[in-house]
């Protein structure tokens, strides 16, 4: 019967302290997190992809030739922007751990679980921090997501100018990449409608698969955007809630002084009074 009854009690127990590690999980942060994750994934594997297949693309059938390695060129700005994703994913798989910690030390739970702490100036002064952090990689995104549609509507343009070849037959219509800035206006590279390489370009598979990479690294950055605008209301919440914290214990800080300020007090008056007896 006593072994039952210790059985029960271990197993409640547990059972408490598994409700109070649920409860300590801040939702709000581990669902922004989770987006932010999947967005930074889903533009930085995309986006890479894109790039690549956009290389093969210029190589292939408009016949760009990669100059020198000191020169600035297409194919190295393509690089650049390859090592500016790499440094993307890290730096925001760290922004996203750093958040989640933020997270877990302003939830209440995690307060009412190891104790009561000190709320310092330091700790509002980095959720001060992170809230303007935050707003300006929001905004950061916002540019991202605006350039990153604009291949989305060339590729577009030349994905509807294949899908339509019967309907302009007997057009010559040309894709010149000089009027998309790929090359310098002295340098002719242009693929017409009624060539072989156009026909070839339109039925390989690298224009498809380049032109839905992108559009998946533009619904990545979307969702990068709406990550960041999540973390905003989350921080500033927490924000306000560290607020109230600190003013409430100021309050609670006055309130336990003048306790003790009255109870010595009435402890002088007690050993006056006891004094005078005697």
């Amino acid at each position: 019967m006593e072994e039952n009854m210790e059985e029960g009690q271990t197993q409640k127990g547990c059972f408490e302290c598994c409700i109070k590690c649920l409860g300590g999980i801040p939702y709000a942060s581990l669902i922004a997190t989770i987006l932010l994750y999947a967005g930074v994934a889903l533009f930085c594997g995309c986006g890479h992809e894109a790039l690549s297949g956009t290389v093969t693309i210029l190589q292939n059938y408009f016949e760009v030739v990669r100059g020198p390695v000191d020169s600035l060129d297409v194919f190295t700005m393509i690089d650049i922007f390859k090592y500016v994703i790499y440094g993307v994913a890290a730096a925001f798989f760290v922004y996203g751990i750093l958040l989640m910690v933020e997270g877990f030390f302003t939830t209440g739970a995690i307060r009412d679980l190891y104790g009561d702490f000190k709320i310092t100036a330091c700790g509002r002064c980095v959720s001060a921090w992170f809230i303007l952090l935050t707003y300006v990689f929001m905004l950061a995104w916002l540019g991202v997501t605006a350039f990153t549609s604009l291949p989305v509507f060339m590729y577009f343009n030349i994905w509807t100018l294949c899908q339509n070849t019967t309907v302009v037959e007997g057009a010559n219509l040309c894709l010149d990449l000089r009027q998309f800035g790929v090359v310098t206006s002295g340098e002719e590279k242009k693929v017409c409608t009624g060539s072989e390489k156009f026909s070839k370009m339109c039925e390989s598979n690298e224009l498809d698969l380049t032109f839905h990479l992108f559009i998946c690294a533009l619904a990545g950055a979307g969702a990068a955007v709406i990550a960041m605008v999540h973390y905003l209301m989350v921080l500033s919440a927490n924000w306000a809630y560290v607020k109230d914290a600190c003013r409430m214990q100021k309050y609670e800080d006055i309130k336990s002084k003048e306790e003790q300020e009255l109870h010595d007090i009435h402890s002088t008056r007690s050993k006056e009074r006891l004094n005078a007896y005697t």
